[in-house]
């Protein structure tokens, strides 16, 4: 048996082992999304430093503050260290939260449509967003954001579709 971190998510036990499923990907979020958190961080640093500045009678104010921003920046960074997107041969799903815990399954011949979204700086940084069509009109795995090698990603998913037969016969010209 392995020993996992807390923050790590067990993804094996959401897979149908009996069926013969196995992961093809996993998408951890891109360093990207971890952004605001690191700014909140430094921020709260600041204000931490401005403890010293202010008399000491209002030196909690900012020392609250800070302490505030830096629990605010840890529970970010937790949300998307606990959000991952999986790639196996049968679906795709979708593991996330903190201190409750959300799965959301898509089966691959449900997908009609990924849309892949790459922003201006998403494209200078190498991340996307995904956006899956289905027959379903709202569903858990509509938006995956901070996707690391979107397109590279994409041909995974589309590759896994096509070798399970769902889209019809591979033709050969």
């Amino acid at each position: 048996m392995r020993l996992s971190r807390p923050t790590d998510l067990d993804i094996g036990r959401h897979l149908l082992r009996e069926e013969g499923e196995v992961i093809v990907d996993v998408v951890h979020h891109h360093w990207a999304a971890y952004t605001l958190s690191l700014l909140e961080s430094a921020l709260a640093v600041l204000m931490l430093g401005a403890t010293s500045v202010v008399p000491v009678q209002l030196s909690t104010v900012p020392f609250v503050l800070a302490l505030g921003l830096f629990a605010h920046a840890a529970w970010g960074a937790a949300r998307e260290r606990k959000d991952r997107f999986v790639i196996t041969n049968m679906r795709v799903f979708r593991v996330h939260g903190v201190l409750s815990q959300t799965l959301a399954t898509m089966p691959l011949h449900r997908i009609l449509d990924i849309t892949v979204v790459k922003p201006l700086h998403g494209r200078i940084l190498g991340f996307g967003h995904f956006v899956f069509e289905s027959a379903a009109q709202e569903q858990g795995l509509r938006d995956i954001r901070y996707v690391g090698r979107p397109d590279q990603r994409d041909l995974a998913i589309q590759r896994v579709v096509q070798r399970s037969g769902l889209r019809g016969p591979r033709r050969v010209n």
